[in-house]
């Protein structure tokens, strides 16, 4: 049997935790009773610096039942980060641990079927949506066009995936050597390398609250994948360079063949295009260097991706 345990980030989850909490337990006692996972197996909840009553009710929950345990964040770190630190905090605890959000959008059932292929031999079992009908046309539309684009750009991400996997104790330990300050844990995840494969479920309506991830949010996550994991960006700007410099070659030669048939008119429209043009070019270049100077700068200052304040866990 499996020792299994869940790494759940919350961040301002009071009106659904409790929720929640009830189907998970359900579903782990079903689990356990059909002896496919243990008995010491556990549901861990880590919330990140939330200003509602969430990490009161991971209290409650605990002090009614150990198999509920709690990681509470100094302060707010973002997603990635609170997930960061529950998978790294119980890779020496358990044999697998799944990650998945609060509000259970992603279909708890399929934790059989993970735990089954991460028996027969699989080191990493992702989470795949079948379908996004549920998501606006926007959204939808931009979610994959972002899978799309950053798999162009170099970074082999899983399509439709999001932070809904299973991770063997081996593949926490080897994430545990990516040190990086900028993670993007979806296209980190990929780079292991064991043994993987899939489960493909259909993501369900939130039950209450908001999302956690509005567009403003998930634009900063889809640029953070992107430079974290791609250097394209530069090489487009390159590129970018070559085809502006090709291009004023052309235009110095058309100009002096102008200049000497007679034919050259002086004109201020074209100059200012130019002008914008390149400036914009320029600028554009600057900015994204720039981002990638930023991440050096913070990457180079080592500082700790998380702090724990507190952890609620069961000793006996």
């Amino acid at each position: 049997m499996t020792k299994l345990y869940l790494a759940i980030p919350c961040y301002n989850e009071e009106e659904v935790l409790r929720d929640s909490a009830e189907k998970l337990l359900n579903k782990y006692n079903d689990m356990m009773y059909e002896s496919k996972i243990t008995s010491d197996s556990k549901i861990v909840f880590i919330d990140d610096g939330s200003k509602d009553k969430t990490w009161s009710i991971i209290k409650s929950l605990h002090n009614e039942n150990p198999i509920f345990q709690g990681i509470k964040l100094s302060r707010n770190r973002g997603h990635q980060n609170a997930l960061l630190c529950g998978l790294m905090t119980l890779k020496d605890k358990a044999d697998a641990v799944i990650s998945i959000d609060a509000d259970l959008q992603d279909d708890i059932n399929t934790f059989d079927e993970m735990v089954a292929k991460f028996e027969d031999g699989c080191d990493v079992v992702y989470g795949v949506r079948s379908k996004r009908e549920t998501d606006t046309f926007f959204k939808r539309f931009t979610a994959e066009a972002f899978y799309k684009i950053l798999n162009k750009m170099g970074a082999k991400v899983i399509f439709n995936h999001a932070d809904f996997r299973l991770m063997s104790r081996r593949a926490l330990e080897a994430f545990s050597l990516y040190k990086e300050t900028n993670i993007f844990l979806r296209g980190m995840v990929p780079l292991i390398g064991y043994k993987s494969d899939i489960v493909t479920y259909e993501r369900s309506e939130r039950l209450a609250g908001e999302s956690k991830y509005p567009l403003k949010k998930m634009l900063a996550l889809a640029w953070e994948g992107i430079t974290s994991l791609s250097i394209q960006p530069i090489r487009m700007i390159t590129w970018l360079g070559a085809i502006v410099f090709a291009i004023s070659i052309i235009m110095i030669i058309y100009s002096l063949i102008s200049f000497f048939m007679g034919v050259a008119v002086s004109g201020w429209a074209s100059l200012l295009c130019s002008i914008w043009a390149l400036g914009g070019l320029q600028l554009l270049a600057i900015g994204i260097i720039g981002e990638y100077v930023g991440k050096i700068y913070l990457e180079a200052k080592r500082r700790p991706r998380y702090i724990v304040e507190e952890f609620l866990e069961d000793y006996d």
